[in-house]
């Protein structure tokens, strides 16, 4: 697989991002991709030769195998670091869609901008960079399930008895630099785990700034709508009261004449 490329697509999402996203887009390079790549892919390159059983029944140990590791945990990680990246995309389509827009506007001689700026996130961008957010957390989520559920847990044992035809009898089989293999599954897991925080924690930045955001809309409505009210009874009194009116000036209020 072409990291490098892979890095350089979402190196562009790193400009549509909040802190958080930056952030999260740091973890996964740092803490995932890069420890995948230098460390974890060689640890597991020949899990299954390692892999020996006590017995020379032909198949027995390839079927052990296969039973208690039905996929590699490398690559379920690989799995995991596509399917958790490509919702980022979501964004990048989505202005690359606001771009060509703009494009076609401009060609068509309209001198008025149909956005302020296409990365910006309000309107339908925002909503697809939530979306995003909550499809990265739901897929991290389902990953480490899988993860839990294939191999009962997180922990990996030395030893694993096995009972599976065609071997003659219960066999032992031993995993090949199984410390090893533990300690990078814990931190693959907790780099996973380390996403999720970070996601929950771009979702609820994202919602709050924009509750802020429309509760200040609508109070400066609201005191849009109390100074409209106080011109409006300044200029009845002016038509009702000509002494009364010398004392309104501007947006001064309305004063009664003692």
């Amino acid at each position: 697989m072409d990291w490098k490329t892979f890095q350089a697509l979402l190196s562009g999402v790193n400009k549509y991002s909040t802190a958080f996203g930056r952030i999260w887009l740091s973890v996964v390079f740092v803490f995932r991709v890069m420890v995948y790549v230098v460390a974890a892919e060689r640890v597991w390159s020949d899990d299954q030769k390692d892999f020996d059983c006590n017995t020379k029944q032909p198949g027995c140990a390839n079927v052990c195998y296969d039973h208690y590791f039905p996929i590699s945990h490398i690559r379920l990680w690989a799995l995991q670091l596509i399917f958790v990246t490509c919702p980022s995309f979501m964004v990048m389509m989505h202005v690359a869609y606001r771009d060509e827009r703009e494009r076609k506007n401009t060609m068509h001689g309209n001198k008025d901008k149909l956005y302020e700026n296409t990365g910006k996130r309000h309107g339908g961008l925002w909503w697809t960079y939530l979306l995003s957010l909550f499809v990265k957390t739901g897929i991290e989520i389902s990953f480490l399930y899988i993860l839990h559920k294939i191999y009962d847990s997180f922990y990996l044992p030395r030893l694993v008895k096995c009972e599976v035809s065609p071997c003659p009898n219960q066999v032992d089989c031993y995993i090949g630099h199984p410390t090893e293999k533990k300690v990078f599954t814990y931190f693959m897991v907790g780099a996973s785990a380390l996403c999720i925080v970070l996601n929950v924690c771009e979702i609820i930045y994202l919602v709050s700034k924009r509750i802020a955001h429309i509760a200040q809309n609508k109070r400066r409505k609201q005191n849009t709508m109390a100074l409209n009210e106080r011109y409006k009874t300044c200029f009845s009194l002016r038509l009702y009261c000509p002494i009364t009116a010398l004392y309104c000036h501007g947006a001064r209020l309305c004063t009664d004449v003692p």
